[in-house]
């Protein structure tokens, strides 16, 4: 893979209130594990970890932005259950992924679709910021307003949830 393909999409960070209300979409408990495909400056493993208990994962691939992320991990004292992983997101295993965070673009969520059915578990949640999974069908479809007296920014939250592993039939359920 040249080096201009593993940039899928622009480092945009989820506002605080977008990605807790995507965790809360997601149903996210105590001891599951979270990953965050482009997980930028580690805002939501850190919010994932820390308010929700999840054992977190970050995946992300310019190195300015797992430094920042580490720092605030060694910060917060997460250090024992969040991990920031400096790599390409299709080089990550996802086996173990209870629920993924997801703030691509529909053009990057629909290269990432292919790994997302081969390699996450029945029950694993994935949640969406702003941009669907063509052909898949949500589960949750939530329209959420940061600052709602103003009526903007809104934003549209998709939760996805795999459920049976029948290749043939996994697009459907997911």
């Amino acid at each position: 893979m040249e080096a201009y393909e593993l940039f899928i999409a622009p480092y945009v960070p989820s506002p605080p209130l977008v990605v807790r209300q995507m965790l809360v979409l997601s149903e996210l408990k105590p001891g599951e594990v979270f990953f965050d495909l482009g997980s930028g400056d580690g805002t939501t493993v850190i919010m994932a970890a820390k308010d929700f208990g999840a054992r977190a994962v970050g995946v992300e691939l310019r190195e300015d932005l797992v430094k920042k992320a580490l720092g605030s991990v060694y910060e917060h004292n997460l250090q024992n259950r969040v991990t920031i992983v400096n790599s390409d997101m299709f080089k990550v295993d996802l086996s173990s992924a209870d629920v993924i965070f997801l703030y691509l673009t529909t053009s990057a969520n629909e290269k990432v679709k292919p790994k997302l059915e081969a390699e996450t578990k029945k029950g694993t949640r994935v949640v969406s910021h702003d941009y669907e999974i063509v052909g898949w069908k949500p589960v949750k479809v939530k329209n959420f307003c940061e600052n709602p007296k103003l009526g903007y920014p809104s934003h549209t939250l998709y939760l996805y949830s795999k459920a049976e592993s029948s290749k043939s039939n996994l697009s459907l359920h997911l």
